[in-house]
């Protein structure tokens, strides 16, 4: 009898009743092929690996990470709700100790969802990552969290939620966005004003292999870790950097995605993309699951796998080495950056032009944040789609001081009929939602 090493648990939860279209590589057999894996490997089988049912997410879960125009059931679906309920689900069970480690195995995905919603972006609608760590902030106490995306596609959407918190620690392990849908994800993306440093990204050029993945992880993203001392690590776990992938352009393999596993050691992770449906996904999810299990992976292997045909050229290595020189130095002078920031304006504005690529919408946005030396900083987001909706989303962060927290209901209170059809008041500290229709 095999015995895991870990406690390990696995969600489930293909969404038989979602997809964007028929045809779309985002659709329910993304899970079933790796369902059938794991079956008739014998995963479930393993002493100390347990299967979990996904549960439902309730709106307050939703609000807590995201404002959503007009409201929550205008931008989800009940899939939407038991993909980030698996999440949920698998993070209450190692919170509990009835786990050590847990892999949700979920869809829809949700890292291109942004603080603010009106649509579908990136086949995501809500973040089912921040949905989950902010429950569990709520629920446990629990304050420091490091995220460490390794999709193929740049965590925009987890990004911005986070973009202004300095407990939590993004890094973002990606195709170069020159290349590559979003287009984000540049090294001098590295927070907001209160924030500066906690945000990595890693942009690795088309046709990296597993050398370029292992050396990131082991000369950025591990050293970086051990300085935040995160209380919870979080893989967002998309799998599309795979060299079968029909929409990236990578070369990593299976194998490479069990030794990163092995290697992060995350407490929990939730898959996000991956779209070679029969050629890598059931490989490479029994790679991870083994190896957050810590049982003997060796022996997990594609069909068609040989190593030295996606081997990456010497040009690839040298382009991420100089990526690792630049990340290391950033992270390095974050606090000198911070402190350029405080000595500055009491507030800080960003404008953007975002666009819901999987809905066709198209959102316009002024954002203010106010640069507080005692809490993340109360944020202020005028947003307008072209769907007609102009709204005013207020948010008071996670033990926000008591100057932001009266800067945000001063906001909220003072907001203009003449301007908004709408004002959302998004307060974590005393986990309320207000909202309010002219």
């Amino acid at each position: 009898m095999i015995k895991a090493k870990h406690q390990t648990g696995l969600v489930f939860f293909p969404a038989f009743d979602w997809a964007i279209s028929p045809n779309h590589p985002e659709r329910e057999e993304r899970l079933l092929y790796t369902q059938d894996q794991v079956f008739e490997e014998g995963i479930l089988d393993i002493e100390g690996i347990h299967e979990f049912k996904p549960d439902m997410v309730t709106v307050k879960d939703v609000q807590r990470a995201h404002i959503c125009a007009p409201d929550v059931w205008s931008v989800t679906t009940e899939s939407h709700l038991i993909s980030a309920g698996g999440a949920k689900t698998i993070g209450m069970a190692v919170m509990d100790k009835k786990i050590e480690k847990g892999f949700a195995l979920v869809r829809p995905p949700g890292h291109h969802a942004m603080r603010m919603v009106h649509g579908a972006r990136g086949f995501c609608n809500i973040n089912i990552e921040a949905v989950m760590i902010e429950y569990l902030r709520q629920a446990y106490g629990i304050r420091r969290v490091a995220i460490v995306d390794t999709d193929c596609h740049h965590g925009d959407g987890t990004q911005d939620i986070y973009w202004n918190d300095p407990d939590t620690l993004f890094i973002s392990i990606h195709q170069d966005g020159r290349t590559l849908y979003p287009g984000s994800g540049f090294p001098n993306e590295q927070g907001g004003p209160n924030a500066c440093g906690m945000t990595v990204n890693i942009p690795l050029p088309p046709l990296t292999s597993e050398e370029g993945f292992l050396y990131s992880i082991e000369n950025m993203v591990l050293p970086i870790l051990e300085d935040f001392k995160p209380e919870l690590i979080v893989n967002s776990a998309g799998q599309d950097n795979h060299y079968a992938d029909p929409i990236t352009n990578m070369n990593f393999s299976a194998q490479g995605y069990a030794k990163l596993t092995s290697m992060l050691k995350p407490d929990i992770a939730v898959l996000e993309g991956g779209y070679s449906i029969e050629g890598a996904l059931p490989y490479v999810n029994a790679g991870i699951i083994l190896a957050m299990a810590g049982v003997d992976y060796s022996h997990v292997r594609e069909p068609d796998y040989n190593p030295d045909k996606i081997r990456q050229s010497a040009n690839v290595t040298r382009h991420i080495e100089k990526i690792g020189q630049v990340v290391r130095e950033q992270w390095k002078n974050k606090n000198k950056l911070r402190q350029e920031f405080l000595n500055g304006k009491p507030f800080f504005d960003r404008n953007r032009s975002i666009f819901y690529d999987t809905d066709g919408i198209i959102e316009t946005q002024h954002e203010k944040v106010a640069i507080c030396e005692q809490c993340a900083g109360a944020v202020r987001i005028e947003s307008s789609s072209d769907k007609g909706l102009n709204v005013l989303a207020v948010h008071i962060p996670s033990h926000g001081c008591d100057h932001c927290k009266k800067t945000a209901y001063e906001w909220y209170e003072k907001a203009d009929k003449n301007q908004f059809s709408m004002a959302f008041l998004q307060d974590r500290p005393e986990d309320t939602y207000l909202t309010k229709t002219f």
